[in-house]
């Protein structure tokens, strides 16, 4: 092996051992898109005309704000994919159980309140 060689393969794991992470610039900017989605969550709380979808909304402005959070804050970005793996899987997996849970306690209320008009 050449000394050349030698100095590349340090310098990959120099970078591997090193990751590159974001500027203070990428952090503000994705604290502002999240107060920003912060503020469309309360907004979308106090208008009448959301109120007939007022919870898939806010799961999906929580759900964006969780990924920002868990993508930059949490360094995931710049981990391995098997990281992002291993806790996207459960992540999914949580919330389509809660979904399922949301629409089977939505249908025996729905059949509840339809029991109690008759």
């Amino acid at each position: 092996m050449s000394a050349q060689e030698g100095g590349s393969a340090m310098h990959e794991e120099g970078s591997l051992e090193h990751p590159v992470h974001p500027t203070a610039d990428v952090y503000l900017r994705v604290g502002a898109v999240l107060v920003i989605l912060t503020v469309l969550e309360v907004g979308v709380f106090y208008v009448p005309a959301f109120h007939p979808v007022l919870v898939p909304v806010l799961l999906v402005l929580s759900a964006a704000k969780f990924t920002l959070v868990v993508m930059f804050y949490m360094h995931l970005k710049a981990d391995s994919k098997f990281f992002t793996f291993l806790f996207g899987v459960p992540l999914l997996l949580a919330a389509v159980v809660m979904v399922a849970l949301l629409f089977l306690f939505l249908g025996a209320l729905t059949l509840r309140g339809a029991a109690g008009a008759g």
